[in-house]
């Protein structure tokens, strides 16, 4: 019996198994991990050509207050998102200084520009989600954001 014992202890055959057995884990979540790493960024460069796709309207319209609106259905519809986590801003820029109204023109000799961002916002899910990864919501999903913004004047 002893024999036997220390004829298993010095057999080698199988040991290539064991320790494929224990690294393949590790394989496995580096490839899980690189595959949702393409997948956020897959999903950010929607968004971003989402944003970039509302702000080209601009060019085609004479900017209104309805404008605004369309800009947001039309990034929400674009990116797949509810027109809640669509945020159009616009402003209006006397000297660099922004104005908080961006009907009214600045005073005679300042310089002036206005601006207009479309940011959308949208859950991702990775497939292993979980809340204790860095810069996760209490649901396991990451929050990817995206914006664009154009001068109009």
């Amino acid at each position: 019996m002893i024999r036997f014992v220390r004829s298993l202890a010095r057999d080698e055959r199988g040991a290539s198994i064991i320790e494929m057995a224990m690294v393949t884990p590790v394989l496995a979540t580096l490839l899980v991990g690189m595959v949702d790493i393409s997948r956020a960024y897959s999903a950010k460069l929607q968004l971003e050509q989402a944003a970039q796709r509302s702000i080209e309207k601009v060019q085609q319209y004479r900017t209104t207050t309805s404008t605004y609106s369309t800009l947001r259905a039309e990034a929400a519809t674009a990116a797949g998102v509810n027109a809640t986590d669509v945020t159009v801003d616009y402003w209006l820029e006397c000297n660099g200084v922004r104005s908080s109204n961006y009907e009214t023109n600045c005073a005679s000799g300042q310089n002036y520009a206005r601006y207009i961002s479309v940011s959308i916002n949208k859950k991702f899910s990775p497939m292993f989600g979980t809340r204790f990864f860095p810069g996760a919501n209490a649901d396991g999903t990451y929050t990817i954001n995206a914006e664009a913004g154009l001068r109009t004047q």
